[in-house]
């Protein structure tokens, strides 16, 4: 399960941001309970939180730097040799930014023992100039290994062990690492049994949904998890059953007993249901909530974290609401999987207590300041919202920030004052 996530120098996220998923005082259901404890207190995990902003506030980048960390694990050992600097992307506003380091970090929760992992690094355009793996298997932190490059000339940097916690053989994968790779994933290439718990979690989780190209990618995928021996048979249940209650006039799914291909089963007036062709009859709609579907269910099994880019964009606003009660229902997720998503849409805030189906500190507000940095929050930190607050008409009002700052009207008068303009110099 994911905690937290730290991030800075990232796009136009230029001073350290933390988005939390560790639940507060002010939640009231949807908390989940970890068995972990910190600083003796106990530790309860959020199944979703939602990020609102206006347009161009950095909430996209901060589900665009949990990828940008997911992908460095897993390619700074065999790609990133091939490229002559680091692909990362500082804060371009400033020029001084491409001379600081770029920060990363997560807190995690791992295995049926909840073992708390604190993994991060920082990297500038030639290295990797911090990496760090704690561990805390008895409540208490152990350092895994530190690693610090404290000199220009110093080539791989220099790396700690403090103690006995990280086990097995830790030469050969220092020898191995290049300055420009991460220690975690040259360590996992090398089957350290150790460092495979941390490696693992970035390999099956940070999927990234958005409402743009990947649309077909995602459906075809589906499609041939569909078609699989082992899982599609409960897996064609549980999609078709979504499809279903998505009220698109779709009754079920069914393979196709000699091509294999998936098709959707429609209601008709006069008969049994009738597939239609999915590439050339099915509506845009009905192809977003399919493509949707796959990785939906593919996180739920793993109790995995799924990012969903502009979540508003590829649902109905109704549907996106049963999303997120899918990952808030206890028996629906019982692992549980995690949902952070970014989203426009006020009404999921829900107008009462009774209506919205996220708690107050599920929900996260992006703002762009005057300098082009994005700031990001929690809705609880920008007022005192009270429990029984409209949180949907707050929010459009401004009470939390996060809106555009546009009077009503006034784009219409600057294209009059144009039009008017362009006409007197005609």
């Amino acid at each position: 399960m994911l905690l937290s996530f730290r991030v800075a120098n990232h796009r136009s996220i230029r001073e350290e941001t933390e988005l939390s998923l560790v639940a507060t005082e002010l939640n009231e259901h949807t908390a989940r309970e970890t068995g972990a404890r910190s600083e003796g207190r106990p530790v309860s995990v959020l199944p979703a939180v939602g990020i609102y902003g206006a347009n161009a506030s950095g909430k996209s980048n901060v589900l665009n730097a949990l990828r940008f960390m997911r992908g460095a694990v897993l390619d700074s050992f065999a790609v990133w040799n091939s490229r002559s600097t680091i692909p990362r992307e500082p804060f371009a506003l400033a020029e001084e930014a491409r001379e600081e380091t770029s920060f990363f970090e997560v807190d995690l929760l791992l295995g049926k023992n909840r073992i708390r992992y604190t993994y991060g690094f920082e990297l500038s355009d030639e290295r990797v100039e911090a990496e760090w793996l704690h561990a805390y298997p008895s409540g208490r932190r152990q350092i895994w290994f530190d690693r610090e490059a404290d000199r220009p000339d110093d080539e791989g940097g220099e790396f700690r062990f403090p103690g006995t916690g990280l086990k097995g053989q830790k030469d050969l994968i220092v020898t191995s690492t290049r300055p420009d790779a991460l220690f975690l994933t040259v360590g996992a290439t090398l089957n350290n049994p150790a460092l495979a718990a941390v490696h693992r979690w970035f390999v099956d989780n940070l999927w990234l949904v958005t409402s743009g190209g990947d649309v077909p990618h995602r459906t075809e995928w589906t499609r041939q998890k569909l078609t699989d021996r082992k899982a599609g048979a409960s897996l064609r249940e549980r999609i078709g059953a979504l499809l279903a209650a998505a009220d698109l006039g779709i009754t079920g799914l069914t393979l196709d007993p000699e091509s294999g291909e998936v098709q959707l089963l429609h209601r008709t007036a006069d008969g049994p249901p009738r597939p239609l062709d999915f590439w050339d009859q099915e509506s845009l709609g009905t192809h977003a909530w399919f493509a949707f579907l796959g990785p939906l269910f593919h996180v739920l099994d793993r109790g995995g974290v799924l990012l969903a880019d502009e979540l508003d964009s590829s649902l109905h606003p109704i549907l996106a609401a049963e999303v997120l009660r899918l990952f808030q229902d206890r028996g629906a997720n019982p692992r549980p999987a995690q949902l952070v998503f970014t989203t426009h849409d006020a009404t999921l805030l829900g107008p009462s207590v009774a209506e919205r189906p996220l708690d107050r500190d599920q929900v996260w507000i992006a703002l762009k300041e005057a300098t082009g940095e994005s700031r990001l929050y929690p809705i609880v930190a920008a007022s005192k919202a009270r429990r029984d607050d409209n949180l949907e008409r707050r929010y459009l009002h401004g009470h939390y920030g996060g809106i555009p700052r546009v009077t009503s009207g006034e784009i219409a008068r600057q294209i009059a004052l144009i039009e008017e303009g362009l006409r007197a110099t005609a």
